[in-house]
């Protein structure tokens, strides 16, 4: 398992520091445009249903980026840029079929980047914040379930993806200040 990330240096934390406001900031929006939308798959929903995993893969690449800078792997972080790039595809496929389909898609991308989540936060805690990517690749597996178990409801509403991203944001918002806060205290 500690070969999915190695030890970073001390730098790694400050731009995950910033990577993680970043991708709150984002989050946040995304969430607020996709409730407004939520009730019909319009073009700008199906323009956010994309976007948002193409920004993971952006991200993590960031990610995999000042790893590298830095000497250090990150081979879950790849995973995640697979995951993600199919899961936009899949998406904007999924959107032609209608709501039901792009919950049972968002939910599968949900599970299987949870756990990648889950177990990069785990491989990372030494780096300090990680606790709050733990918890939420963990959210993230079950939330997934849930909105494949959704998909086949009576009236499905992509407002739970909005209501999804914005929690998920908030851990990062919650290990950004953590990162910090291990900055500031040598840990």
């Amino acid at each position: 398992m500690d070969t999915l990330v190695s030890t970073a240096p001390s730098s790694v934390p400050v731009t995950l520091r910033k990577l993680y406001f970043l991708r709150f900031a984002f989050a946040a929006v995304w969430a607020a445009l996709l409730f407004a939308t939520a009730g019909t798959l319009g073009p700008l929903s199906v323009t956010l249903l994309v976007i948002y995993p193409l920004f993971d893969v952006a991200a993590a690449i960031v990610d995999v980026r000042s790893a590298r800078t830095n000497g250090t792997t990150a081979p879950a972080l790849y995973v995640n840029i697979a995951i993600s790039s199919l899961a936009a595809i899949a998406l904007a496929v999924a959107a032609t079929s209608g709501i039901p389909a792009v919950l049972r898609v968002w939910g599968v991308w949900a599970v299987t980047s949870g756990i990648v989540q889950l177990v990069a936060g785990a491989v990372r805690r030494k780096l300090g914040g990680q606790w709050a990517m733990i918890i939420s690749g963990a959210i993230s597996a079950f939330a997934g379930a849930s909105f494949f178990a959704q998909a086949g409801s009576e009236n499905p509403s992509l407002g739970v993806l909005a209501g999804y991203s914005f929690l998920g944001g908030v851990f990062f918002l919650i290990s950004a200040f953590r990162l910090n806060r291990s900055a500031r205290n040598g840990a």
